[in-house]
């Protein structure tokens, strides 16, 4: 009795109803996780939905709420106003085919901010050597801008004028007119 040697009775004792307690005591047993099912239904669910032979005769469409989006954006309201000649002031003399730098400040009064779709068009007078649409400056809403046209004088003496108008991308013309007045010598 080789472990009589080295344990004094008493803890043996005590050792062993430690032992016996722990081996007579219940064990719990962990509960094992499951995870949910689903309720199985009554009846089979049909594969297919079924398709009515006709609508009944009192259906009525459903109006549809208009694009508040589109609306704003077609909201926005077009004008422009002469402010001043920067450069050449009426009445201005020039020999015949004379290369003329016209420009005007004009304010953006409108809503809308002017971008590449809008054009400064001809309305009235002579052209002057250009085309009939010019590039309107791109402004935004309430800004100034310049307006600028090269012109060339007419090789035949009188006097001359010119006017133009604002265009939106549609072509309609909105704003006060700018114009040009000068004198061929």
């Amino acid at each position: 009795m080789t472990i009589l040697r080295f344990f004094p009775r008493s803890l043996l004792f005590l050792l062993s109803i430690f032992l016996f307690a722990v081996a007579c005591s219940p064990q719990v047993a962990p509960t094992p996780f499951r995870p949910p099912t689903a309720i199985p239904p009554t009846q089979p669910l049909p594969t297919t939905t079924p398709i009515p032979a006709a609508l009944p005769a009192t259906f009525t469409p459903i109006p549809t709420l208009p694009n508040i989006a589109s609306t704003a954006e077609e909201a926005c309201t077009n004008a422009l106003t002469f402010i001043n000649d920067v450069t050449i002031p009426d009445g201005t003399t020039f020999v015949p085919g004379a290369s003329i730098d016209k420009q005007w400040l004009v304010q953006n009064d409108g809503t809308c901010d002017w971008d590449s779709t809008y054009k400064l068009k001809w309305v009235g007078g002579y052209t002057l050597g250009v085309a009939e649409e010019q590039p309107l400056f791109p402004a935004r809403a309430g800004s100034q801008a310049t307006l600028r046209i090269i012109f060339i004088a007419p090789t035949e003496l009188g006097t001359y004028q010119s006017t133009w108008q604002a265009a939106d991308p549609d072509g309609n013309l909105f704003g006060d007119t700018v114009f040009m007045e000068i004198v061929v010598q």
